[in-house]
């Protein structure tokens, strides 16, 4: 166990969770659920079941550094790996892997998000252990992959070669091909076909097959890193990092590293995950009334609606007639209403607010 290590990814500001989401609080930060615990501080106590605390690492945004450390009180500042910009997933693994690198060459790694639904959380233990089990003895980049319930449009899939099974876990398959956020047609298909599984964006490796590919597959970027080695854990850390991030390209671990590589496999596995991506998800997760509203807020009250998500401050009364399948949001004197079928506009709502109103509403 002491190999075992984790690598959190806190760094988004789940825009499609507007406007409860905002930059200042993203959702990782929020109690989202109402369990008096927030999905960052969910995330890593679920972890600490696979490996040390002290082998548990924070990448998130500088600008989040105290929050990490205010809900995360028990971790020491070196697990807190801060990057200066956004530059999606490949960079901040990259970064992960050489400050894992001086402490153990023999690292066994998950790399997670800090933002995802896990409700079968012994289920999801036992995979976790099983895909370390799998990464240990094997040179393979091993991936969750949920079985499909519905032919969701929002979801990456992955397809897998039922005929090669190389290990007595019969859960493993090789890798075929990614897609990301088919149209729904093609969702349909690959729900009937039988080959494909969600994407979870929950990673396994050992830290010589991941170090190994980004030597194959982004060169550039492990060299940017690998320059900064003797400055890892000094007080000259940040200003390197500042500068590789002014260099380094944006670029996600999937299309970079998992789509190029030819010792790619995926775990199937259920262990009530969901994404928490959109509002649309979390509807999925909630417990619904009798009209299948979800609805969090104690005045609400409603009135020929039905198939909502209804998420309004404690104390706000609030009344509702005649909605079908909406997403009702208020948060800090912000209100969206929007149609749950059209919430991958709500980006672009964002991106408008931002230009129209000012960065305060964001």
């Amino acid at each position: 166990m002491e190999n075992n290590f984790c690598v959190i990814m806190a760094g988004g500001i789940g825009a499609r969770f507007w406007p409860m989401s905002r930059t200042n609080q993203p959702k990782q930060f929020i109690d989202i659920l109402g369990t008096g615990e927030t999905l960052i501080q969910q995330t890593f106590k679920r972890f600490e079941r696979v490996c040390p605390k002290e082998n548990i690492f924070i990448v998130t945004n500088e600008i989040y550094r105290d929050l990490v450390k205010t809900q995360l009180p028990t971790i020491k500042d070196e697990q807190i790996i801060c990057e200066p910009a956004r530059r999606n997933t490949a960079p901040c693994i990259a970064y992960a892997n050489y400050r894992i690198l001086q402490i153990n060459p023999d690292a066994n790694i998950v790399v997670a998000p800090s933002d995802h639904i896990i409700l079968k959380e012994d289920t999801f233990i036992e995979v976790i252990n099983a895909a370390l089990k799998a990464t240990k003895e094997n040179d393979w980049l091993l991936t969750l992959g949920i079985k499909p319930s519905r032919p969701d449009t929002g979801y990456g899939y992955i397809q897998f070669n039922d005929q090669v099974t190389l290990t007595t876990d019969v859960r493993i398959k090789k890798v075929k091909t990614f897609t990301e956020k088919p149209v729904l047609e093609m969702a349909e298909s690959f729900l009937q076909s039988g080959d494909f599984l969600w994407n979870a964006g929950i990673f396994v490796w050992s830290l010589k097959s991941i170090m190994q590919a980004f030597e194959n597959f982004l060169p550039e970027i492990d060299l940017i890193f690998k320059d900064g080695i003797k400055y890892y854990n000094t007080r000259n850390e940040e200003n390197f990092i500042k500068n590789a991030y002014t260099i380094c390209k944006n670029i996600s671990i999937d299309y970079g590293v998992m789509e190029k590589a030819d010792n790619v496999y995926v775990l199937s596995s259920e262990f009530g995950w969901s994404d928490l991506g959109t509002w649309g998800s979390l509807y999925e997760t909630r417990e619904k009334d009798d009209n299948a509203n979800t609805i969090v807020g104690k005045n609400v009250m409603t009135y020929d609606t039905k198939n909502c998500i209804i998420n309004m401050p404690k104390e706000k009364l609030v009344v509702l007639q005649g909605l079908d399948d909406y997403i009702v949001a208020e948060d800090d004197n912000i209100l969206l209403v929007c149609k749950k079928s059209e919430e991958q506009q709500i980006r672009q709502f964002v991106n408008d607010v931002m230009s129209e109103k000012g960065e305060k509403y964001v």
